[in-house]
């Protein structure tokens, strides 16, 4: 049997990788004397600080471990206020005082613009929130092999943190997610293992408009509601009626795919209806459990009102809103321009598109399901050229297809609204040989104590 290695290490925190965790280099002395270069990766810890490590097999060329101590502490280190913080993968930088990470995320997106060629200064300081906790309208928990239900740890997606608190949902949310893990253990209900396939619950999905306050409830399972299961259902649906009059959708959602998704093959409404009702901007919105909706309603407010600003619609020109979802930013721009198109490859998020519009009052918006690149094609053929175009692409980026595309439509103004800087610098990159230049980039805060960071920037045509 091989007995595992360990050291012990000082070193100093270089910088911070993609995920929030620190990256620093040890240098030791092999069996034959020769110094070799070991990369750690030290979740939890914060640039410039000092730090010792126990690593064990050292002798690999990176390893991954958690700080045995920190030496010298980095000035803006506080301490996490979640119990779970050190273990849970929800958040990644609880220890860093909130202001330190805007500053971290204005420089980060300095980075990708400058990397790209443009220059850093037309990136603004990052918006942050007033309050950053309690920020999240939807969480998805897991319920582990035993029935408890939590979320992941941090860097092991086999194994869930049983939950007592989460400081980025809602609390009514999580004053929920209680109620059905009682409920849980109360039946004996068992949860899926991932590596046998088997078990009952997988994941529950809490949503909960901050405007309306309607909430949604939605358990996943391997079998139905039915035969042995219609008491603990029956049970569900009389401790949530009696206890959560917020709770406008309760549902069960049949999903025996092997893929660890929030996907249904069969529906169960056990209370309620199959949506709840969210607003933004002053536009109502109906949300399903599979609907695309911005994670933090504050702060999702600003980007449409930071995009308003920026892209200066108005009312003699025509817009497209391409990757548009379900509308979030089309209605309130359909209401500042003649006439506006919406692309969006999703045919449900088209088709609610299409229902939110209705719900509204809007009726000078046209809403396509297509790809973007064939979309524009179709959309340029019955529309014209565009005076204004918005896109919100996903992580990936548009692509380098799209974006010539919309560089050869020619609108005068552009709307980049983005949520991965990384692929916003290349993509823009795109635009600079049809005559595009970049005159601003905001970036906003939409998720606290974790890496990500959104931007709105706005690109015009030269000639205008």
């Amino acid at each position: 049997m091989t007995v595992s290695k360990e050291e012990t290490f000082l070193v100093e925190v270089e910088h911070l990788d993609e995920k929030g965790s620190g990256q620093a280099a040890a240098w030791r002395e092999n069996e034959l004397g020769n110094k070799k270069k070991l990369k750690l990766t030290i979740p939890q810890t914060l640039p410039g600080e000092k730090v010792r490590v126990i690593v064990d097999q050292p002798d690999r060329k990176r390893r991954k471990t958690k700080p045995a101590e920190i030496i010298e502490a980095h000035q803006e280190r506080i301490a996490p206020p979640c119990p779970h913080f050190e273990l849970c993968g929800g958040c990644v930088w609880q220890h860093w005082d909130y202001s330190g990470q805007l500053k971290h995320k204005t420089a980060y997106v300095k980075h990708t613009v400058e990397a790209q060629g443009f220059d850093p200064n037309l990136v603004l300081d990052t918006i942050g929130m007033d309050n950053p906790w309690h920020y999240r309208n939807k969480m998805e928990f897991t319920f582990s092999p035993d029935g408890s239900l939590g979320l992941h740890e941090q860097g092991n997606f086999r194994k869930i943190i049983s939950l007592e608190s989460c400081l980025i949902a809602s609390e009514k949310m999580v004053e929920g997610a209680m109620e059905v893990a009682e409920w849980a253990k109360a039946h004996k209900l068992s949860g899926y293992n991932k590596d046998l396939h088997e078990g009952l619950l997988r994941h529950l999905m809490v949503r909960q408009s901050f405007a309306t306050g309607e909430m949604m409830l939605a358990l996943f399972a391997t079998e139905g509601p039915e035969g042995n299961l219609k008491q603990a259902a029956d049970d569900l649906v009389k401790r949530i009626e009696q206890k959560f009059p917020e709770v406008k959708a309760l549902l069960w959602l049949e999903n025996t795919d092997w893929a660890d998704r929030t996907q249904s093959e069969k529906t169960h409404l056990l209370a309620g209806r199959d949506f709840i009702y969210d607003e933004m901007s002053g536009y109502r919105f109906r949300v399903w459990f599979d609907t695309f909706f911005q994670t933090n309603p504050t702060q999702a407010q600003k980007l449409v009102d930071i995009a308003i600003e920026l892209g200066k619609p108005k009312k003699t020109e025509k817009m497209i809103d391409l990757f548009c979802g379900v509308g979030t930013f089309s209605l309130p721009f359909a209401d500042k321009v003649e006439k506006l198109a919406g692309i969006e490859i999703v045919e449900s998020s088209i088709e609610s598109a299409k229902r939110n519009a209705q719900d509204n009052g809007i009726s000078n918006t046209y809403f396509l399901a297509k790809d973007a690149r064939k979309g524009i094609d179709e959309v340029l053929e019955s529309f014209g050229n565009p005076e204004l175009l918005l896109l919100d692409p996903p992580r990936s980026g548009a692509g380098g297809k799209v974006m010539r595309r919309i560089g050869r439509s020619q609108p005068e103004r552009i709307v980049y609204v983005s949520c991965n800087p990384d692929t916003f610098a290349t993509d823009i990159k795109e635009l600079e040989p049809f005559g595009y230049t970049l005159k601003v980039v905001q970036p906003v805060d939409l998720f606290p104590h974790t890496v990500h960071v959104e931007a709105v920037a706005l690109l015009v045509r030269d000639d205008n």
